[in-house]
């Protein structure tokens, strides 16, 4: 097994502007460079997550599309098209 083909956990602490950095190991890792777009997404239950947000943008036209059910079928389709409007807004408010 390679190193990329493995997971990776560290802490990460909050600078005092509340920003965090990522690292090398995990960028190289998802192929992240400096001004690449991450989508975060954050649930009181479920925790905090980041993606990039192309990967995002393509869940979004996928439910769009009508196909959201076969990823989370036990979510309603309304719940999910809000989802996706989400992550549209998110992606917008990102590119300006």
């Amino acid at each position: 097994m390679s190193k990329q083909d493995r997971g990776f956990m560290a802490t990460v602490k909050l600078g005092p502007k509340g920003q965090l950095v990522i690292p090398k190991e995990v960028r190289e890792m998802f192929g992240l460079e400096p001004g690449d777009s991450l989508l975060l997404m954050a649930d009181p239950r479920r925790g905090i997550a980041l993606q990039r947000a192309i990967v995002m943008n393509k869940i979004a036209d996928a439910i769009f599309a009508g196909h959201g059910q076969e990823v989370y079928p036990q979510e309603p389709q309304e719940h999910l098209e809000e989802f996706a409007r989400g992550i549209r807004q998110a992606s917008e408010e990102a590119e300006s």
